[in-house]
């Protein structure tokens, strides 16, 4: 199978011309060793190979909705029995992982074939995927300009058809916000609605879910119905949904009430042409028949990331405490990035009393944030302020913080809350720039309520399809 006609479908296509004989799961592995081989020089998307293990996983039996299908799966939290796991630090263990996660666990009985791990950020911290261990990772639309982070290895390599779809994880945008850089289905699920286990400890805070960016709406609601079923000793399964979600894809979603807003928590105006992609979508949104109801959220933003701030920094430097027992020692200086650096001693130097201020916080904004939510099906916002920036113009491993903090904040205004209250939201490829960069479009769900963003996205994909609309796979392979 050429890698063209590979690239071309999705994951479910790509199963069913499995099961009908075809193309052979063998096949499609030998088009996505090729599509590394081509592609991954320029983009750095994929940073463990593991050739020959899926060669001998193709040739075994498989079943499931993805069976035969190549995935990627992300070099941070989930443990593959016999791949190192890096975070994306130098701070990292020598071993293998002894055994597989829960989640991986379940995409391997989902069908699909693991093939390698993906670029990911030093801990998954900040949007943009670049570290001093592994690199910077770039976009395929423009290998120049971000991929997004902190899943933005498993963006790239879905949107340049290395696979149709990749695991990815969302602590505070980390799907969403490379998805709408890389032009790509991305849902951070509902809290808990994936497995976590069996070793959590740096889910404890609620913020980070795990799932899978993809290049279509069918293949997230599939993933989802294979994986997305409480774990036995899952202390915060959340409810459990009322039917599969591929067939919430093939429902109609009725007509929503959607609130909508593009205001910043700092106040600051976005990008222009990211404003007008907005209001177009507004309109699309009208014309489908939907209710739309303009709807800033009235709460003390900086209040909120300041009680985040607490918990986040105390909970990265709880991780560290257990990384440093595991290897023996403390991290040497050229270990940690300074993001990690002072993450770590943030954490440090915060007291009890101050974590748990931040928790109960959080936990009464939270309400806040819901109640004014209440009112809507569905809560509709730009991903990114900006167009996706350029990979110098956010470089995580620099030493001047604060101006990467501001950047930041400039160019990812819109997604931490929803890590905050659990609720599922999803990045849509609804628009491009005019130099052909992808911008996002985000959908937020009620807590649990994954149906009717499928339904709504799949809506959207008939209405506007984008899955025809590729990076220039051979000027790319070829720039």
């Amino acid at each position: 199978m050429r890698f063209d006609e590979y690239a071309a479908h999705d994951g479910l296509g790509l199963a069913e011309l499995v099961r009908k004989g075809e193309v052979t799961a063998a096949e499609l592995v030998e088009a996505a060793i090729e599509g590394i081989e081509r592609l991954n020089p320029r983009l750095n998307a994929v940073v463990y190979k593991a050739y020959d293990e899926a060669r001998e996983a193709a040739r075994g039996p498989l079943s499931g909705p993805f069976a035969g299908v190549p995935f990627l799966i992300k070099d941070l939290g989930l443990e593959v029995k016999g791949w190192p796991r890096t975070s994306g630090s130098r701070f990292a263990p020598e071993a293998p992982d002894r055994r597989d996660s829960e989640l991986v666990s379940r995409y391997r009985a989902a069908g699909v074939v693991l093939v390698g791990k993906t670029n990911t950020p030093e801990y998954g911290i900040p949007g943009v995927t670049n570290s001093h261990r592994l690199g910077p990772c770039g976009n395929p639309w423009n290998p120049e300009h971000i991929s997004g982070g902190s899943s933005g290895g498993a963006a790239s390599a879905t949107a340049a058809g290395i696979v149709p779809l990749a695991h990815a994880s969302d602590g505070l945008g980390s799907i969403r916000i490379p998805a709408a850089c890389c032009g790509l289905v991305g849902l951070k699920v509902t809290r808990d609605r994936n497995p976590n286990g069996p070793d959590d400890y740096d889910r404890a805070i609620g913020f980070s879910v795990d799932h899978v960016v993809s290049r279509t709406v069918r293949d997230s609601a599939a993933m989802l119905d294979a994986t997305g079923y409480p774990e036995d000793d899952s202390p915060y399964a959340p409810p459990p949904k009322t039917r599969p979600y591929v067939t919430e894809v093939a429902t109609p979603p009725g007509r929503l009430r959607i609130g909508f807003s593009s205001r910043t928590a700092s106040g600051r105006p976005i990008d222009p042409e990211v404003q007008a992609a907005f209001e177009e979508v507004v309109k699309l949104l009208e014309g489908l028949g939907h209710e739309l109801v303009p709807h800033d959220i009235d709460i003390d933003w900086r209040r909120l990331y300041r009680a985040q701030g607490r918990v986040s920094a105390g909970n990265f430097s709880a991780g560290m405490k257990r990384r440093i027992e595991a290897l023996g020692r403390e991290p040497e200086p050229h270990e940690l990035g300074p993001l990690a650096r002072r993450a770590y001693e943030a954490g440090m130097r915060i007291s009890a009393q101050e974590a748990m201020w931040g928790w109960q916080e959080l936990r009464a904004m939270n309400r806040q944030i819901l109640k004014s939510l209440a009112p809507f099906d569905v809560y509709f916002q730009p991903v990114l302020g900006t167009p996706p920036p350029r990979l110098d113009e956010l470089d995580p491993t620099g030493s001047d913080l604060e101006a990467f903090d501001k950047a930041q904040g400039r160019h990812f205004p819109f997604t931490p809350p929803f890590n905050f209250t659990g609720q599922p939201s999803m990045s849509l490829p609804l628009a491009w720039s005019a130099s052909g960069l992808p911008l996002g479009m985000m959908f937020t769900g009620r807590y649990a309520d994954e149906a009717t963003l499928f339904r709504l996205a799949a809506q959207l994909e008939e209405a506007r399809p984008w899955a025809g609309r590729r990076p220039a796979m051979a000027a790319l392979a070829h720039a």
